[in-house]
């Protein structure tokens, strides 16, 4: 029998953490993204936010239970409310590393069953589960069994031909007969055969009224929407539908985005700041990063974006670009691109 590896004492929350921050009456996220959302990005993203709720990237259990356990788990104690992705369609593997996510501290684990990429499909996990209703609610109910931290699922509207609206309210219906609470609908459906990934998310259109119809149809339910959403003016029109907003790309790519949030959204300005407090407030955690020999660029690339359309913003995304891959690159390279959008 596989074991659930002992948690890391380094997510043991601080005593400087916010613990009044939690999952209560949450209303905006940052999407689970690939290769972008990891840790250094989360950091950053909080240093923004207090109340955005935070998801990894998706772990696959495979990565967990036969990987390194600890890496793909390691997290920021300042990173709260945090949530774990997982990818997997084996309903006891999802069981176990459930419960690895609960042992390591995170806030809510979440069943990722919507992405539309080859190696997943190939596993039997992601959107591809979609057509597999019985198996999911299975996964979900075994996730829910081995925990008491909430369980979520994100799913696309349907896969392929399985994408009529009846096909999506059954899909919801039977895995929330297992006691699953919260949905987070990405507002596409999934074309498994004849696009890719990237054009999965852009070339199918965006149906915001089927997410809109099963809060409808389901009121019990936290239904969340995902897809394309851009501003916060849109996100507070689909507030009026559904319960939480879900922001992928735009948020890594304009992270100043997150800098309203908190005031609009939950009545909170205190922590307002402008781009260049941010950045300053950045400088201690890269500092350690490079102390760990965690390389500048994996540390500072998710930063790009911060001076998006502001003087001097591309000067700062062109040195960071090209100095921060050098061997031996340190503070002095980001202090270099900072002075570049505060001269």
């Amino acid at each position: 029998m596989i074991q659930t590896p002992n948690p890391l004492n380094a997510v043991e929350l601080a005593a400087t953490v916010d613990k009044g921050i939690t999952l209560k009456n949450h209303r905006f996220s940052v999407a689970p993204m690939m290769d972008w959302t990891d840790k250094h990005c989360r950091y950053l993203h909080r240093l923004i936010s207090k109340h955005t709720v935070l998801y990894t990237e998706m772990v696959t259990t495979g990565a967990l239970i036969h990987g390194d356990t600890k890496r793909f788990l390691a997290y920021n104690p300042e990173e709260h409310p945090v949530v774990l992705q997982l990818g997997g369609g084996d309903p006891s593997e999802l069981a176990l590393c459930a419960k690895m996510a609960e042992d390591y501290g995170y806030d809510e684990v979440n069943l990722n069953v919507g992405c539309p990429s080859d190696r997943v499909q190939n596993n039997m996990i992601g959107a591809c589960l979609m057509g597999h209703p019985d198996r999911v609610a299975d996964c979900i109910d075994q996730m829910q069994q081995a925990v008491d931290i909430p369980v979520t699922i994100k799913h696309r509207l349907g896969i392929d031909e399985l994408d009529s609206q009846e096909y999506l309210l059954e899909f919801v219906r039977k895995v929330r007969d297992t006691g699953c609470k919260t949905f987070i609908i990405h507002a596409r459906k999934a074309i498994l055969q004849g696009l890719s990934p990237k054009e999965n998310r852009d070339i199918p259109p965006l149906q915001y009224e089927r997410v809109y119809d099963v809060k409808q149809a389901f009121p019990d339910l936290d239904v969340w929407i995902n897809g394309g959403i851009r501003t916060l003016d849109e996100t507070q029109q689909h507030l009026q539908h559904v319960d939480g907003v879900m922001v992928g790309r735009e948020a890594y790519q304009n992270p100043f985005l997150l800098s309203e949030v908190d005031a609009l959204l939950y009545s909170d300005s205190s922590s307002i700041k402008s781009r260049l407090d941010i950045a300053h407030a950045f400088e201690p955690y890269v500092a350690e990063q490079l102390a760990k020999g965690i390389p500048l660029y994996a540390v500072v690339k998710h930063m790009l974006g911060l001076f998006h359309g502001q003087r001097g913003g591309k000067q700062f995304r062109r040195h960071i670009s090209e100095n921060g891959h050098k061997q031996g690159a340190g503070l002095d390279v980001y202090r270099q691109a900072l002075e570049l959008v505060s001269s």
